[in-house]
């Protein structure tokens, strides 16, 4: 599965997309995985309510199941002006 990340959380992991191979059921699960790889995850993740996310190109919750899924995108909330 491909796991992009935009803005912010970009720029704290260091690079825009990763490739993983997971056993989570959730994009909550994968947060969780994705948090034990290293310090950079665990600071681009901290805070979840400061985070959207997207399966497979449409906006979901953290609770969203990962069943037959090929993307996930991490990126702060958009704002408008």
């Amino acid at each position: 599965m491909d796991v992009l990340y935009f803005a912010w959380v970009r720029e704290r992991i260091g690079h825009p997309k990763d490739t993983v191979e997971t056993k989570a059921g959730t994009v909550r699960d994968l947060v969780e995985e994705l948090r034990a790889r290293e310090e950079r995850y665990a600071a681009a993740f901290a805070d979840l309510d400061a985070l959207r996310v997207a399966v497979d190109q449409e906006l979901t919750d953290f609770d969203a199941s990962l069943a037959n899924a090929r993307e996930v995108a991490f990126f702060p909330p958009m704002t408008g002006g």
